[in-house]
């Protein structure tokens, strides 16, 4: 059969390449089941490598994006994110994705969804997130009515420069739970007889987090050594588990097991010189904190854009794990956050609301490019 109008296969880039598909809602089957199957041939969901569609074998690539007319007053457009199983077929909803709210902007000037000035170098464009019912705020860059692709903005991780895309998410916080903190700052979970403190925070995605010491890393390992380390992995995935159960997201730890994609979990660790899995050297004092995160059960290869969201609010929430670890001063409430993640440095805007409990925003640069727009073919 053949599917017309895939609209975008976009290049959303946050350290590592990213090729994802886009569709207008319209343009897609109202059947649930045979919505998925577009989504599932397109990827290559069922293939652990991908490499019968257009996926990479990695959660950072196997995802699909639907834009609709706006439902919420003040947006542009309605955007839902799906993150795509690897090896089975799985189209997540729970969670949203960082690194495609940029990608959204251009999709939405690129198909003609915004008004754009030709006397202006920038769009705004005011994207309603369905998955975690956030306003995104995006600043396009555009040149002859569209979005823009080339500039000088050279994002950690990449080799190539980009035009910049300004992402802000207001009010960030409680979009799963209802809370940015739903247990506390800090909680505990025993885990072979031994205690384990955690944090859980939803913020854009919810995280959970527990400090490198306390599994007996330094935070600086290199993903390929702990990805052959069954046993942690193990153990991160029975702490997402029980989070999602202890913070209402899962009824139970089996049906946390079928929605993989959110709660994530990351481990984090204190300022530290270490060597990126570029061989690049990062030096103590050129980050605020140190992070690896798993996602879809592997560990990421940079940090998930939902993520250095996350973690830069946690860095800034009172009583955190990420708060105790890092080297901003206490009480402060506004701030760039420098992310040591394995393949370089993020930096992430944050702020906290006056009374310093909540979040008011985090803010990202990111860069995006439409690689294709053409028919998708699936079988019958």
């Amino acid at each position: 059969m053949l599917f017309r109008s895939v609209p975008y296969l976009v290049r959303s880039i946050a350290g590592a390449p990213a090729g994802e598909f886009f569709f207008h809602k319209k343009d897609l089957p109202e059947d649930i089941h045979e919505r998925n199957i577009v989504f599932f041939e397109g990827i290559d969901a069922s293939n652990p490598s991908q490499i019968n569609g257009l996926g990479s074998g990695t959660s950072h690539t196997s995802k699909v994006v639907v834009i609709s007319p706006p439902s919420a007053a003040g947006a542009d457009v309605d955007y839902t994110f799906y993150q795509i199983g690897i090896g089975e077929k799985v189209a997540d909803d729970k969670g949203t994705c960082g690194n495609l709210m940029a990608a959204v902007g251009a999709f939405a000037v690129d198909e003609g969804l915004v008004e754009v000035d030709s006397v202006n170098q920038f769009a705004q464009v005011t994207a309603f997130n369905t998955n975690i019912g956030k306003m995104i705020k995006l600043q396009v860059p555009v040149t002859g009515g569209k979005a823009r692709v080339a500039g000088d903005y050279l994002m950690p991780g990449l080799v190539t420069t980009g035009a910049k895309y300004t992402v802000d998410i207001l009010t960030p916080g409680g979009g799963k739970t209802g809370a940015t903190l739903p247990l506390g700052s800090r909680l505990s979970m025993t885990a072979d007889s031994d205690t384990i403190e955690l944090s859980f925070v939803d913020v854009v995605n919810p995280f959970v987090y527990v400090s490198a010491a306390s599994l007996g890393l330094t935070g600086t390992e290199p993903n390929s050594v702990l990805s052959e380390n069954k046993l942690l992995l193990d153990q991160l995935e029975s702490m997402r588990r029980e989070m999602a159960v202890r913070s209402g997201m899962e009824a139970t730890l089996e049906t946390a097991r079928l929605a993989p994609a959110v709660p994530k979990v990351a481990i984090v660790a204190e300022p530290q010189d270490y060597i990126t899995s570029s061989g690049q050297t990062i030096r103590r004092d050129e980050v605020d904190i140190v992070a690896k995160m798993v996602s879809m059960g592997r560990f990421h290869r940079t940090f998930a854009g939902s993520g250095l969201y996350n973690l830069a609010a946690a860095v800034l929430l009172p009583g955190t794990i990420p708060n105790q670890l890092t080297s901003i001063e206490p009480g402060c409430r506004e701030r760039i956050v420098r992310i040591g993640h394995p393949d370089g440095v993020a930096e992430v805007r944050a702020a906290l609301v006056d009374e310093g409990n909540d979040v008011a925003f985090v803010g990202l640069e990111r860069t995006a490019r439409r690689i294709m727009k053409g028919d998708l073919y699936v079988p019958d």
